[in-house]
């Protein structure tokens, strides 16, 4: 039966490549809904070619835009009310969550009431508010699939498997563009090497968390909510050449490994086609021309990102929330070249040492702190 999409944040890496997998399966998937966010002309693109029946901008100016270029029966709606609509429609039964950042929770909650399948490629709805999601995914009784190679991996390592027979998970990390690079030379990294990963085509903004190491921490912190493991029993492994995805201990010794060329349209094929496998033209491994697998210890001292985002699961309630809020300052304050590579831990750091840490928070209350810390960071200088 052709399932209908709604894709959040289709201009971005995972948005394009969900259109890539999307087109494959002509009779198995329709695009409903698209939106975007500063890529208009791209959006335009896109709104032609899979023919929607709506679009959500964030800008009046987008809105005129849309209307006058838009296939005649295109609807347009703005900004995060559009999302809200949208994701809840009738016409809705697969919402592809590929918003960057805190913008996603919202959305991704309205999807869950409204008893959505979701493929979830914001991992930081997770990392803000986990004790929310998840209670609520289990409440309506939604499969909340995960875009995240390594989530996928373990996602699929687990299957079959009893949960009380689980040692610990083991999240794979590349290491990033500067993984040999001595502590001394960080400091002039520039925006051009930050943003050149080794291995994986992917947004701004995550390539630079990948730098950091800081968005293996929002998938610990991820990992924790999605399988239910606490964060003393996962560990992160540094695997430069991206085969292995993650891992899954169990109690016997025995570990489970999802390997595969590290191409993102392959875990997004399979949260749209779960429970089922479909066949695809991706590349696949070709072990004798690997050579070798090597895998190191994180060093969180020359990439304290890692440590912090550990530091804040590890003391809950709003403390993830604030972490969040400031990478995501630090690290737009960075791709705008406002500040060096090694001030994005520092005032990460430092917004944490300032809050006042707030257990069980609300939703609401997940939302305040968010802006608050967001105009706090905006008003200070880096020290």
């Amino acid at each position: 039966m052709l399932k209908n999409i709604a894709l959040l944040g289709s201009t971005g890496s995972i948005g394009t490549q969900t259109l890539d997998v999307v087109a494959g399966f002509p009779k198995d998937f329709r695009i409903t809904y698209l939106t975007g966010h500063t890529n208009t002309t791209l959006l335009l693109e896109q709104v032609r070619r899979f023919r929607p029946r709506g679009v959500v901008v964030f800008s009046d100016a987008a809105v005129k835009e849309m209307k006058k270029n838009a296939p005649p029966g295109t609807e347009v709606l703005l900004g995060e009310q559009g999302l809200l609509d949208i994701v809840q429609r009738q016409d809705v039964d697969i919402v592809v969550s590929s918003l960057v950042g805190f913008a996603g929770l919202r959305p991704t909650i309205a999807a869950i009431t409204a008893k959505k399948k979701i493929a979830l490629a914001n991992k930081e709805t997770l990392v803000v508010a986990g004790e929310i999601i998840m209670p609520l995914v289990d409440k309506h009784h939604v499969d909340l699939l995960p875009v995240d190679s390594e989530h996928s991996a373990i996602f699929q390592c687990l299957a079959g498997e009893l949960p009380n027979k689980v040692d610990k998970l083991i999240l794979t990390a590349s290491g990033g563009p500067f993984r040999t690079k001595p502590m001394a030379e960080l400091q002039q990294v520039t925006l051009e090497q930050a943003l050149k990963h080794p291995n994986w085509s992917m947004g701004n903004k995550i390539t630079i968390d990948s730098a950091t190491l800081m968005n293996k921490g929002l998938e610990v912190i991820e990992a924790h909510w999605l399988f239910g493991v606490p964060p003393e029993r996962i560990e992160v492994v540094v695997h430069p050449q991206s085969i292995i995805h993650s891992m899954v201990e169990f109690v016997d010794g025995s570990v489970k490994a999802q390997l595969g060329i590290p191409d993102m349209k392959i875990p997004i094929q399979y949260a749209l086609t779960y429970p089922s496998r479909s066949p695809s033209r991706f590349p696949r491994v070709h072990f004798p021309s690997l050579g070798e697998m090597t895998f190191f210890e994180p060093d969180r001292e020359r990439f304290p990102c890692l440590q912090l985002a550990f530091d804040a699961i590890k003391e809950g309630g709003t403390m993830p929330a604030v972490m969040n809020a400031a990478n995501e300052v630090a690290v737009a304050q960075f791709l705008q070249q406002k500040i060096g590579f090694l001030d994005i831990p520092r005032m990460v750091r430092s917004a944490m040492e300032q809050h006042s840490n707030l257990a069980n928070p609300s939703l609401e209350e997940i939302v305040t702190t968010d802006s608050e810390t967001r105009a706090l960071l905006q008003s200070q200088k880096v020290s």
